[in-house]
């Protein structure tokens, strides 16, 4: 897992470091310099080769000699500070840097002024009105560095003119100037990854070809609109791995930023799933298939019972036991007929189910996927009174969208719900309301403030399934599992992925994990499983990659 921040917690654990003397703050902000110059030179080795000597102006090389050009545009915080530094790190190396100013120097806080002040060349103002060769310096510049707000974005982007098409202009692919946002592209809230202006969303467009963060990933970098914004973004040391303890004693401004959506408050963290230990997933020759559980999977009628198999499929590959679908009797045949290592119950209705239940053995069920919502209905209650782990997803939480409450008060803690967006709003309108109001200040509710909310509300884990997957659990625990940058999986977007998902998860349940465990996991193995086969993904194919993709984890 790697861990996540809000900005307000990265404010707070800098001061705490600053105030406790491990660091002051133009130390960390040289370092910050450093490291995004570093980052650059990583992902452009080209841009690596130095141009003319420090000791000559880059503007008058000789022909035979190679400069390199950079646009640092610096904002009125921290971040333009940061800029600074990477300007004159950038013109030590023999680049010839023009840098941007936005905003009053007399007002840069303390130590941004400091690099300002180092800065002992012309600063051009960033305003409404655009220099005349604006267009061709960006275009004849190899490098752009975004230092306007990063994570410090607490109203909308002033709209300058000009200044967005222009930059859009980078992006073009015959186009080989390259854009850099420190810390967060300055359009964005940090802690949401959302656009703070509804009037910016009909132009909005990447911003960043890489985003370099301090310390750890922020928030908004995972969500909304965050991964469109950027590229490819990376974490940079600042020294501040051994800073985290000093959160005990920090106080921060702002606290309920400083609690929503992040690392450092126990039960309250964000993260970002990824491989981590998936060492639980390891069966040994001394078990036997009962020792790794036994679930069942609930089927609608005939007709509608491929989605309950796809759940199924995914249940047994991920190492449940046994897998068992319990078919109405329309359906039998039809089930029959399509299953192998997959077993078979008759499921007629809840009295039907009840005797099912009274096997001790079948320890984790699915409930959901081609149930029917009027079948939904009736099952629901019963297996939820039977206080075993279940996923409810599909049917079993639209049956349940003109009363959620029902839903709620039968719901316990070994429960998962596995919404869409459009599932979530049914089930929970007042959070989805605030979710899809256009925010107008910083920090923007986010998703993972909603999932926070919902599994509080709702008493046990929620996935809220996206390309920025949330997962919550009613103690604040919290993870975003993101499909997105390097391991963008866009064929995810078939019919049945996510019933394949549900089945993921209800064999990790049936395996003894814990449920935000077993939903933690089974999305990360989902997207693994999905870049395991690439394009021309359907649905079947995910429980079959799942071979492959323990082989290549050792497992």
């Amino acid at each position: 897992m790697t861990e996540l921040l809000t900005a307000a917690q990265m404010r707070a654990i800098e001061k705490a470091a600053i105030d406790s003397g491990i660091v002051t703050g133009l130390e960390l902000m040289e370092r910050a310099g450093r490291g995004v110059v570093e980052a650059i030179f990583e992902e452009w080795p080209e841009l690596g080769k130095r141009g003319a000597s420090p000791s000559r102006s880059p503007e008058y090389l000789e022909k035979d000699e190679e400069g390199f050009r950079a646009v640092v545009l610096c904002g009125p915080g921290n971040n333009g500070g940061d800029g600074f530094v990477v300007a004159r790190l950038l013109r030590e190396r023999g680049w010839a840097v023009e840098v941007f100013l936005y905003g009053d120097p007399e007002k840069l806080p303390p130590d941004a002024r400091v690099n300002y002040e180092r800065w002992d060349s012309a600063v051009r103002q960033l305003g409404h009105d655009l220099p005349t060769d604006w267009k061709a310096l960006l275009s004849d510049s190899k490098l752009v560095v975004d230092a306007i707000f990063g994570t410090g974005l607490k109203r909308p982007f002033p709209r300058l003119e000009g200044f967005w098409a222009s930059l859009n202009n980078c992006f073009k692919p015959e186009v080989l100037t390259k854009v850099v946002a420190i810390d967060n592209p300055s359009r964005l809230c940090s802690d949401s990854g959302r656009i703070l202006d509804a009037n910016q969303l009909s132009t909005f467009a990447p911003t960043a070809h890489l985003t370099v963060a301090f310390h750890r990933f922020k928030n908004g970098l995972f969500l909304s609109n965050g991964p469109a914004a950027s590229f490819k973004a990376t974490v940079c040391d600042i020294g501040l791995e051994n800073c985290g303890s000093l959160l005990k004693d920090a106080k921060c401004a702002d606290e309920e930023a400083f609690s929503r959506g992040s690392q450092v408050l126990p039960g309250k963290t964000a993260r970002l799933v990824a491989e981590g230990s998936l060492a639980h997933l390891r069966k040994t020759a001394l078990m036997h298939k009962y020792a790794n559980g036994h679930a069942l999977i609930l089927s609608g009628g005939s007709g509608k019972t491929g989605a309950s198999r796809l759940a199924a499929r995914g249940a047994l590959r991920i190492g449940a036991g046994l897998v068992t679908l319990g078919v109405p009797p329309s359906a039998q045949m039809e089930v029959a007929g399509q299953i192998t290592a997959l077993m078979l119950r008759r499921v007629e209705n809840g009295d039907g189910l009840a005797e099912v239940l009274k096997d001790e053995r079948l320890n984790a069920l699915c409930l959901g996927p081609g149930l029917g919502q009027e079948r939904a209905r009736e099952l629901v209650p019963v297996v939820l009174r039977a206080g075993r782990a279940a996923v409810l997803d599909a049917d079993a939480l639209s049956a349940f969208a003109d009363t959620p409450e029902r839903l709620f008060g039968m719901l316990h803690e070994a429960c998962v719900l596995t919404p869409h967006g459009g599932e979530f709003a049914r089930l929970f309108p007042d959070i989805a309301d605030k979710l899809n109001e256009m925010p107008t200040k910083g920090p923007a509710y986010s998703k993972v403030d909603a999932t926070r909310e919902a599994a509080q509300k709702a008493g046990c884990v929620v996935l809220f399934k996206g390309p920025d997957t949330v997962i919550a659990a009613p103690d604040g625990r919290c993870s975003i599992n993101s499909a997105q940058y390097e391991r963008a999986a866009p064929w995810l977007a078939t019919a049945g992925s996510g019933d394949v998902l549900a089945g993921f998860i209800t064999g990790l349940l049936a395996r003894g994990i814990a449920p935000m465990q077993a939903a933690e996991t089974a999305a990360w193995l989902h997207v693994e499983c999905a870049r395991e086969f690439g394009p021309g993904l359907i649905a079947e194919d995910l429980p079959e990659q799942l071979p492959a993709v323990f082989r290549k984890l050792s497992l």
